[in-house]
């Protein structure tokens, strides 16, 4: 991992270099991730629509025939998660209600009721062998988990960092629904707010994605090279936007 590290530490700063970048060029960087984001984000979880429809369903309002409403629902609200993201950058911090916030923005349009709130019922992963917390656990869990990931800010190299908050929050499974888009979105966040761009994970590897991250409850050393190389792969196309 360390020299997979030190390529992204290399690739970061030839990124540094760059700056101060122009601002209708970050605009524009920005909302070219904001849809890469939102549609492999959803695509990862089932999500029918194209980069092509995520799109036009972001930028133009308009609806694809023939695909589900909820679809539309998950792009648009990741979308707003997405763009709440860069509100946060200077905290160099996660907290609870960031947590919920994000999970309010993404889900409220699909389920009012259960959005930005952790769940009261059992629940279980599709295909995964290890048993998630009961959700009278959730708020002690998210505290822990919380209050690890801020001790460990300045302890780990922030790649490392992002890949463990991302696996530790989909153990504890607190939502309903939408767990692994925050889960994404939080792992974004602490990239960000350590001056890296977002890493997104391209529907793709999904399947080696689901297997590592199911192996990372005892090793998490798949994951972690797994998320790393996302990391890398996005760094060059971000050199590749800025010419």
């Amino acid at each position: 991992m360390k020299s997979l590290f030190a390529e992204i530490d290399k690739l970061q700063k030839n990124i540094n270099k760059h700056r101060p970048i122009n601002a209708g060029l970050i605009k524009q960087i920005r909302e070219y991730y904001r849809i890469g984001l939102t549609y492999s984000s959803n695509a990862l979880e089932g999500n029918s629509l194209t980069e092509s429809e995520t799109k036009v369903v972001l930028e133009d309002g308009i609806t694809i025939g023939g695909k589900p409403l909820r679809d539309h629902y998950e792009a648009i609200g990741h979308a707003q998660a997405y763009d709440f993201l860069y509100k946060l950058i200077k905290d160099k911090k996660i907290t609870q209600s960031v947590i919920k916030k994000l999970h309010k923005l993404f889900y409220e349009k699909i389920d009012k009721d259960n959005a930005g709130k952790y769940r009261k019922v059992r629940a279980i992963i599709t295909g995964s062998k290890y048993p998630l917390p009961a959700p009278k656990d959730i708020p002690v869990l998210i505290k822990k988990f919380v209050d690890k990931i801020n001790s460990l800010y300045k302890k780990k190299h922030p790649v490392e960092l992002a890949a463990i908050a991302h696996k530790e929050f989909v153990f504890i499974h607190p939502f309903v629904d939408g767990n692994g888009r925050v889960a994404r979105l939080l792992m974004n966040l602490i990239l960000l707010q350590h001056g890296y761009n977002i890493a997104i994970i391209p529907p793709v590897v999904r399947a080696q994605y689901i297997q590592t991250l199911e192996k990372a409850r005892k090793d998490d050393s798949g994951f972690m090279k797994l998320i790393a190389n996302m990391v890398k792969e996005t760094q060059k196309d971000y050199l590749r936007l800025l010419g």
